[in-house]
């Protein structure tokens, strides 16, 4: 996972800012440079503004690197209800809790609950590396319309995971890894074509 173990904050308003990680939970040491890579390319496409959606959430890092660095507001998806409290956590003392919301659940229960909002800039998905539903939960964000036009998924995975260069709704525009982390974002077209008016 990219944000499984939260570290420092890169850079941004909370920059330097350590992050709290749950114990005993299997979650993988994230690595800063995976993140400062995968940040690097993010800003090559333009600033980090906008909403942000953080599924898999794990300690929030991925989505308050992202408010850090100029979004507006992120949501952040996770299960575990012990991980919530952490995240939580990690929102005040980044100060980011006003800008946030945390949505105790299963991700495809929150995309069906989501469903259509087009409400989100960039969406971030990070599930734990065994996880057989990645392709299924990739499809299901992109059918479910929580993104718009343009609109980013980022998705970590391991090296051993072959992810497709395009899905219906998804076109992967970057692809990279660093040891046995990856990571692919894809850009979100909107399949839907408006009814001609009159």
């Amino acid at each position: 996972m990219i944000g499984a173990v939260g570290m420092r904050v890169i850079t941004g308003k909370a920059k330097g800012h350590r992050l709290k990680a749950p114990k005993g939970l299997g979650t993988r040491p994230m690595l800063d440079r995976v993140k400062e890579a995968l940040f690097s390319v993010l800003e090559g496409y333009g600033p980090i503004r906008g909403a942000v959606l953080d599924l898999y959430a794990g300690t929030g890092s991925l989505g308050i690197e992202c408010l850090s660095r100029g979004a507006d507001s992120a949501d952040f998806v996770e299960r575990n209800a012990h991980v919530c409290s952490i995240i939580a956590e990690n929102l005040r003392h980044t100060r980011f809790d006003q800008q946030a919301r945390i949505h105790h659940m299963p991700v495809d229960r929150f995309l069906r609950w989501q469903r259509g909002v087009g409400r989100y800039d960039i969406i971030i998905m990070d599930p734990p590396y065994a996880d057989p539903e990645i392709e299924a939960t990739m499809q299901l964000v992109a059918s479910s319309g929580v993104g718009k036009e343009g609109s980013l998924l980022i998705v970590g995975h391991s090296p051993r995971v072959t992810l497709a260069d395009a899905y219906p709704g998804l076109h992967r525009i970057k692809f990279r890894r660093l040891g046995d982390s990856c990571f692919s974002i894809y850009e979100i077209a909107t399949t839907a074509t408006p009814e001609p008016e009159g």
